[in-house]
């Protein structure tokens, strides 16, 4: 389905400042369809305005919908939608009109035009929303739904006047509270003149014994959250609805968010909407997930020290041995224990168990070039990038790396010697390669009896459920081509 940016660089003459503002507007009007208990629908002119597309549609949680199809990308032609054409050509609000029985069931059309405000003007218009109600479950309205549709005429009317969405706000967060976690309709003194009953209960776990209609939410809700400490303006602004902002109170154990709605009509501020949702239990869970993360970077940083102990004491042995077969194996013990530390190391620092194998890379790369004979200078070299892997592949990995780099230093005697990496869709190719003396003849990796490539082999075969090859190179040398599957980052 084409996404609304595509609709109207398609479609329409629209310029970027227009389209921005149509994002801001479909990514909060999810409170007015609530409010509304209406599907909506905009509808943006054709070039030339021979017509109109459909380029957003959203639906109510509040009620049941009108449209059980998607009718994004559909195209009415001029005159076909009389309430439309009225909205764009007179610039207003239009409810006139009896329910459309076409489907089956009475809906109620209106429609509202999008202005956008423009700073020294009158605002330009953009779009008109279709507001659809489905009346087939209408009732005796109760003191909330009345509360819900006064609000959502005040809203539908800032459309109109370029006063929603909030010019030069911050985009409200997935998470803000919605119209049924809880509403708080304020008048222009910041006084409560209807609580929702999700709303009132939020404020009795916040510790409020007293009646919530007709306080000052502002000095309530400070009165619960602070005591000899200084008040938080923010949170003083927000509760009496000031500014379109967001907040939370804690108290007593218990955190709810604040979400103010400037209710802005005609010029002047008639009140105010303020949206509430219980986040304590969410906030708990976050914290119990950063004490997890914490304790497992931990973890990993006292891993990593162990290893370091252990290397340092295999290197004690090393140097106490006279037999230089015995120092020799024990360096190469010490080698592969510190590219398991450097991985433990990565992973200390990172707040997942993701890490980006391209620092250890690295690091396992100039540990290789540390150790080369001196009179060989050998500075190996990195082409490609790994990116990001999970740390059941990065440890295995980090080894593989270690013991064909090392492999290839002692007995190759290369002057070059790299690592390419070649990432695809669902796997990792990475090609270890020099220009030393190459495999000695009749070479069969099945029955060769060195110790690296058997690791390197059980690593990457058993572990990683990759293949390894190895093979001579063109030219001369040697080249070693691990292939293994790459799963998503998280």
């Amino acid at each position: 389905m084409p996404t609304l940016s595509d609709l109207v660089a398609r479609h329409t003459a629209l310029d970027e400042a227009d389209l921005d503002w149509l994002h801001s507007l479909v990514s909060d009007w999810q409170l007015l369809a609530d409010l509304s208990f209406a599907d909506l629908v905009l509808w943006a002119p054709l070039v030339g305005e021979s017509g109109w597309i459909a380029i957003a549609q959203m639906r109510p949680t509040t009620g049941p919908t009108v449209y059980h199809d998607d009718v994004v990308g559909s195209v009415a032609a001029k005159g076909e939608r009389q309430l439309i054409d009225t909205a764009w050509n007179e610039r207003r609000i239009c409810r006139e009109g009896d329910p459309d029985w076409s489907t089956g069931v009475p809906v109620r059309e209106e429609t509202i035009p999008v202005r956008r405000a423009v700073e020294g003007g009158e605002g330009r218009f953009l779009a008109v929303i279709q507001r659809s109600t489905n009346l087939s479950s209408a009732r005796t309205p109760s003191r909330l739904e009345l509360t819900y549709l006064q609000s959502a005429s005040d809203l539908a009317q800032m459309v109109a006047e370029g006063r929603f969405p909030f010019s030069g706000e911050e985009p409200i967060l997935v998470r803000s509270p919605r119209v049924g976690d809880g509403l708080l309709r304020l008048d222009r003194a910041g006084r409560v003149t209807y609580a929702s009953p999700n709303a009132l209960s939020a404020y009795r776990r916040l510790g409020l014994h007293a009646d919530l209609v007709g306080a000052e939410l502002g000095p309530v809700t400070a009165t619960l959250c602070y005591s000899d400490e200084p008040i938080n303006e923010d949170l003083m602004i927000v509760a009496s609805g000031r500014a379109a902002k967001e907040t939370e109170v804690e108290s007593g154990g218990t955190t709810v968010q604040l979400r103010a709605i400037p209710l802005i009509v005609g010029g002047g501020r008639i009140g105010a909407l303020v949206l509430i949702r219980d986040v304590t239990e969410l906030r708990r869970r976050e914290r119990e997930l950063m004490t997890k993360d914490a304790t497992i970077r931990e973890i990993h940083h006292r891993v990593k020290n162990n290893l370091q102990t252990v290397a340092a004491l295999l290197r004690l042995q090393a140097r106490r041995l006279q037999v230089p077969e015995g120092r020799e194996a024990l360096e190469e013990a010490v080698r592969r224990v510190g590219s398991i530390a450097i991985v433990h190391e990565t992973l200390s620092h990172a707040p997942e168990e993701f890490v980006d194998f391209d620092e250890i890379a690295d690091r396992v790369i100039a540990m290789a070039g540390e150790v080369s004979a001196p009179e060989a200078a050998v500075t190996p070299r990195k082409v490609g990038a790994f990116g990001v892997l999970p740390s059941l592949i990065a440890t295995p990995l980090a080894m593989a790396l270690t013991e064909l780099l090392q492999n290839a230093l002692q007995h190759g005697r290369p002057r070059r010697l790299e690592v390419v990496v070649e990432p695809a869709l669902d796997r990792l190719n990475v090609t270890v390669w020099d220009d030393g003396r190459g495999l000695p003849e009749g070479f069969d990796l099945d029955s060769s009896t060195s110790l690296g490539l058997q690791i390197v082999r059980t690593l990457v075969e058993g572990e990683l459920s990759g293949k390894l090859s190895v093979q001579p190179r063109p030219g001369g040398g040697t080249e070693v081509v691990l292939s293994i599957p790459r799963p998503a980052a998280g």
